[in-house]
């Protein structure tokens, strides 16, 4: 009976680890910065180095956030630039509703946190294989944005 019982606890493992690791197979990268005492300064730019080798799939890219009840505006306002390894920039002005109008905050989580993926990019490709940078900043009328947890950025190949 024993041994039955770590037969299947053995298979189990072994079916969960398969399935975990072909979900994040799509991940071409992730990272995220935490963020001091749960404040996002102004001053504090979050930077995020993608080093890429693929020039042929295309890809989503995502940020994602992570606020907590003390976050004050219903919105946020991102300031993104994204320096090729040719020395190209491209910016973008982003603004993106953490919550609707009754203050309900979007996203998953519980209690006090809140994550919520946020889409930059859609089926885009990255034309020259090198690293790619993102500077992000917010671009929020405060200079100490209060209740930002982490903020993060992630690639994953597109799927439609």
């Amino acid at each position: 009976m024993e041994n039955q019982i770590s037969k299947y606890s053995l298979i189990f493992t072994l079916a969960s680890l398969t399935c975990l690791l072909s979900c994040n197979r799509n991940v071409i990268f992730t990272g995220t910065h935490d963020m001091p005492d749960k404040t996002w300064k102004l001053t504090d730019t979050q930077v995020f180095e993608v080093p890429v080798t693929d020039t042929v799939t295309r890809n989503n890219v995502f940020f994602t956030i992570r606020t907590g009840s003390s976050y004050p505006f219903r919105n946020i306002y991102l300031f993104v630039s994204t320096t090729s390894p040719g020395g190209s920039v491209m910016t973008d002005t982003l603004q993106y509703f953490l919550s609707d109008d009754k203050g309900n905050r979007y996203g998953k989580g519980f209690g006090d946190i809140r994550e919520l993926n946020l889409p930059y990019k859609s089926n885009v490709f990255f034309p020259v294989k090198g690293v790619y940078r993102f500077r992000i900043q917010h671009g929020m009328r405060v200079g100490d944005l209060k209740g930002v947890s982490d903020f993060g950025l992630r690639i994953e190949k597109f799927s439609k």
